[in-house]
């Protein structure tokens, strides 16, 4: 049926969304999906770092930046620091630094309330797929091009999906804050 299928493919897209926005999240070891928020003005415009150089994780607290045009070392050592996620890059003249300092139990905790706020962000993406597939189920009840008995099978298969996206997340989450709060 094309509601569940629908219904899917919205809920899908919002656990890989949540997905990308966890892989954000500062942990305690170096990751260089932490550097994907930096946005760096270049060639006329706002352009993602990971668009412009190569960031590469040598050791677990350390990120190294290599950028492509090396006209943008002092633009993108200026953006990272600029970029409100506490980390002080070193430019050497051809690479840049960027120790990862290891986080404090208050930030871990902090860290840890905005994964939380994230994750029910994606369980409401989730539940407006369902609110979505179900409306179009009644709508096609309206229209008769459904019987009573297909409508209620499809919200329930519809509320099925719902519960299922709703434990990947809550996999998700879980997984997520233990790497936060491990040290």
């Amino acid at each position: 049926m094309p509601i569940l299928e629908d219904a899917e493919a919205r809920m899908d897209n919002a656990v890989d969304a949540l997905r990308r926005e966890f892989a954000t999240v500062r942990t305690g070891k170096a990751v260089p999906a932490i550097l994907d928020s930096v946005r760096v003005p270049a060639y006329g415009g706002q352009m993602p770092l990971n668009q412009l150089a190569t960031v590469t994780a040598p050791d677990p607290s350390l990120l190294v930046v290599h950028p492509f045009d090396p006209s943008l070392l002092a633009a993108i050592e200026k953006a990272v620091l600029a970029s409100g996620l506490g980390l002080n890059p070193s430019n050497d003249g051809s690479l840049i630094r960027v120790p990862v300092p290891a986080l404090t139990e208050e930030r871990r905790r902090e860290y840890a309330r905005l994964l939380h706020k994230m994750a029910e962000e994606g369980r409401v993406s989730v539940r407006h797929a369902r609110h979505a597939a179900n409306d179009e189920v009644k709508a096609r009840l309206k229209d008769g091009d459904i019987g009573e008995d297909e409508g209620m099978r499809l919200r329930n298969q519809v509320q099925k999906l719902t519960d299922d996206y709703g434990k990947q997340i809550d996999l998700l989450l879980a997984a997520k804050e233990k790497e936060v709060m491990a040290i």
